[in-house]
């Protein structure tokens, strides 16, 4: 199995993807979202694996418009625990350190890390992985870079600091990309996500949809609103709930939402990953 990803090797959502599909897949890197949806839907890809959201920064509205705009499914999802690490070459050593790279959400994640220590400068950098690359590939003693330590064992850096992140809480959630919707046993419990658009000049009409989900004792798992891209300043609705359409109770829910928006979509029913519990931190 082949799976797409953005970023470099090394990058988290690689971690992730081998993590969901195992470690014996190959990985292919994108440099864009865009790609990743791309290559899966031209068969160059069997699988994507994208981050939909973030436990601290929230949702990565890109890929839930690339859900919208595209014609795959969702087939599985996973969490990872984001442990950032500071790695430089083999010869550098701490109190040498001037310069650290990575991505600014990760230096923004860091950053208290950074404040107790000001004689390390942050430089902003496209991605976490290719800060890790370009620091191995340079070579110089005095500049760092944070990432996870997959990209440092991947190109032979030092890991000088772990778990150097603000918060123990940092989950990522992925979801897996295919052509086709994904085939379960029975029994299974599943996560579906799903789009729709209200319809205009209904009052009450958000009531109403919850009210469908709430009638029938479904799980509402997460409900988020987004620019209706073809209209202006109309919304679209992404929501997740507990269960998948071979339920009866979830199919009845879904006619039932047909029946009352404008728009319906499902964007794929998949295994319910586990909910991740923040373990205390470990620094070395």
């Amino acid at each position: 199995m082949n799976a797409a990803f953005q970023g470099v090797h090394g990058a988290y959502s690689e971690q992730a993807a081998r993590d969901v599909l195992g470690r014996t897949i190959t990985t292919s890197p994108c440099a864009t979202f865009a790609e990743v949806f791309d290559r899966v839907e031209r068969r160059q890809a069997d699988r994507g694996v994208i981050p939909i959201e973030n436990s601290l920064a929230g949702s990565i509205h890109e890929n839930y418009d690339l859900l919208l705009a595209r014609d795959l499914h969702i087939v599985a999802e996973t969490h990872l625990r984001i442990e950032h690490a500071l790695m430089a070459p083999k010869a550098a050593t701490f109190e040498a350190l001037r310069a650290v790279r990575s991505h600014p959400q990760a230096l923004a994640q860091c950053s208290r890390f950074l404040r107790s220590h000001p004689s390390l400068r942050p430089v902003s950098y496209f991605d976490t992985a290719g800060a890790a690359e370009a620091v191995a590939r340079e070579g110089q003693p005095d500049v760092a870079a944070i990432a996870g330590t997959y990209a440092a064992k991947l190109y032979g850096l030092r890991v000088l600091r772990r778990n150097i992140e603000n918060s123990v809480s940092n989950f990522t959630r992925f979801l897996v990309l295919a052509r086709a919707p994904w085939r379960f046993a029975r029994g299974t419990p599943t996560r579906s996500s799903i789009v729709f658009t209200p319809e205009e000049n209904r009052p009450g009409i958000l009531f109403h949809i919850l009210g469908v989900f709430a009638l029938r004792n479904i799980d509402l798992l997460k409900i988020e609103s987004r620019p209706d891209p073809r209209s202006p300043f109309a919304y679209l609705f992404y929501a997740d709930i507990a269960g998948g359409p071979h339920e009866d109770r979830v199919a009845r829910a879904f006619d039932h939402l047909r029946e009352i928006v404008s728009h319906f979509r499902l964007l794929g029913t998949y295994p319910s990953a586990r909910i991740p519990v923040p373990r205390r931190r470990r620094r070395r």
